[in-house]
């Protein structure tokens, strides 16, 4: 800790953090309750589609936001919403749920192949996207942690196909937040100590 005054970047921090947790999460979060409370307003057997393309709403207001408010448009984000807009749209045009439920299968394998891919050719994907935030980690470090992610993409793919495959459509729906949210905050902190380990006393 420091006895430094606390800047108003600082002070702004966990504003920030939470208006961009609600931008990365929100979409699915707002996926799972239509779902859920979709069969208020349509047939039985279609929430599926109500909440796909109200997924697909919300996604585009996120890139939206992110543009027009937060002057950036996240990587990750872009590569989310526009893989959401072919495999929702596909959902909705063809009537056929595969799509929307094999969408975070391919949405992960793709985050695995880049992170994974750029280490195959000395390009730590990882690093170049976070390294502002964690400016004093040291190369080996930012591999092990390129290196986590891109199993841990692999994991929530294959976790996806299961899921989807053997139980019910509202399990996998509701699974989405309530079971993936989790497993990757506990992955996240299961990291944290390596993080920490190397990272400035004053930092820390």
């Amino acid at each position: 800790m420091t006895d430094a005054p606390v800047t108003e970047q600082a002070k702004a921090a966990p504003k920030g953090g939470m208006t961009q947790l609600l931008v990365d999460l929100g979409p699915v979060i707002v996926f799972m309750l239509t779902y859920n409370l979709g069969g208020r307003f349509v047939p039985e057997g279609q929430e599926i589609f109500l909440a796909t393309g109200v997924f697909l709403v919300a996604t585009l207001l996120a890139v939206g936001y992110a543009w027009l408010v937060q002057k950036r448009l996240p990587p990750m984000l872009i590569v989310t919403a526009v893989i959401v807009t072919v495999f929702g749209g596909l959902t909705l045009v063809l009537q056929d749920a595969l799509f929307i439920k094999i969408k975070p299968t391919i949405v992960n394998l793709l985050y695995a192949g880049v992170i994974l891919g750029g280490l195959a050719v000395k390009q730590n994907v990882w690093k170049m996207l976070f390294q502002s935030a964690f400016p004093t980690l040291p190369d080996k470090v930012w591999t092990m942690f390129a290196l986590r992610w891109g199993v841990f993409f692999i994991f929530l793919a294959g976790l996806n196909e299961y899921i989807w495959r053997n139980y019910s459509e509202a399990f996998w729906a509701n699974f989405k937040v309530l079971g993936v949210m989790p497993l990757t905050f506990v992955f996240m902190l299961a990291n944290m100590p390596l993080l920490m380990k190397h990272m400035p006393k004053e930092e820390k």
